[in-house]
C-alpha cells in the first residue's frame, strides 16, 4: 500500500494527536538559517512550518491536506520524488519525519536538492541507534525500521557534507511520533494515540504486546526496569537533524 493511502486512512484526526512540540519547532526553524523561502517536504498538517517566511508544503495525502488549517501555507498534493517546481526554486527546504516514507529515497534527495538553493534540513530517525523499551514489547518495530529508515551515511554520500545532531526528545513531548512518549508509556495502550503513528498501523496482532504492557504497568514490572527514566527531562531516543549547505 502506498503511503499516501495509508495516511489516507490513518490521518483521519492526525492534527489532534501531532501536535508540534516548540522546542523541536526551535531546532527547526533555527536549522533554517535566514531563508526566507522555504518548501516542505511531505507537509502533513503543516506541522513545524515557520510563520515568519514564504512556506510551500507539498504532501501526498488529500486526507493530510484537508486538515490543515486555514491561513496555512498553500499546499501542493505530490510527491518527493518528482516535484513541479523549478530548479533553485526555494532558499531552503525542510522535511520532517518523512523520508522513511518515499519511495525512492534517493530520488527524493535529489529532488529536494534541485528545487533548493540554499539549505536542506531533514529531521529523522537514526536506525543504528539504540531502541527505547517499547522495543522490547514491541520487537517487530525494529524488523519494520531497519529496511525503510535510511541510514545517516547514505545522507552524507547523497548531499555530500551533512552535519547531524541529536534531536532530545522532551519528557512532555505534544507531538505523538513513535518515540514521543517514552515516559508515558500508559499512552501507548490508548487507540488513538497509535492512530497517529504510522509504525502501528503495520503492525499485526497488537493484543498480545499491549496486554503484556498493560500488565506490567498494573504489577510495577515495567517500573522496576524502565522507572530511572521518570527522574529525566529528555531522551535521546535517536531522532536526529541532517542539514547540509547547497
Amino acid at each position: 500500500m502506498s503511503m499516501n493511502a495509508v495516511y489516507d486512512r490513518i490521518g483521519v484526526g492526525y492534527a489532534h494527536q501531532r501536535q508540534p512540540d516548540s522546542r523541536i519547532v526551535r531546532a527547526i526553524h533555527a536549522a533554517l538559517g535566514d531563508a526566507r523561502s522555504v518548501l516542505n517536504v511531505g507537509a502533513g498538517t503543516g506541522s513545524y512550518e515557520p510563520d515568519d517566511r514564504m512556506v510551500t508544503a507539498l504532501e501526498p495525502s488529500a486526507e493530510m491536506i484537508r486538515q490543515r488549517t486555514a491561513g496555512s501555507a498553500p499546499a501542493c498534493q505530490g510527491a518527493a520524488e518528482a516535484m513541479p517546481f523549478a530548479e533553485d526554486q526555494f532558499d531552503a527546504a525542510m522535511a520532517v519525519l518523512t523520508v522513511h516514507h518515499w519511495s525512492d529515497f534517493e530520488a527524493g534527495l535529489r529532488e529536494m536538492r534541485r528545487v533548493t538553493r540554499g539549505r536542506l534540513v531533514i529531521l529523522t530517525f537514526d536506525p543504528a541507534s539504540p531502541y527505547f523499551w517499547l522495543a522490547d514489547y514491541f520487537p517487530e518495530i525494529i524488523e519494520l525500521d531497519q529496511p525503510i529508515m535510511p541510514r545517516l551515511e547514505t545522507f552524507d554520500r547523497i548531499l555530500g557534507n551533512t552535519q547531524v545532531s541529536i534531536v532530545p526528545v522532551p519528557r512532555d513531548c505534544t507531538d505523538g511520533f513513535l518515540g514521543a512518549y517514552w515516559r508515558r508509556p500508559h499512552a501507548y495502550l490508548d487507540p488513538k494515540v497509535r492512530s497517529a503513528i504510522s509504525t502501528f498501523s503495520k503492525l499485526d496482532n497488537l493484543s498480545s504486546a499491549l496486554a503484556r504492557l498493560e500488565r506490567d504497568l498494573v504489577s510495577g514490572a515495567w517500573q522496576e526496569r524502565y522507572g530511572y527514566l521518570m527522574e529525566l527531562e529528555d531522551l535521546d531516543v535517536g531522532y536526529r537533524l541532517v542539514v547540509t549547505e547547497s
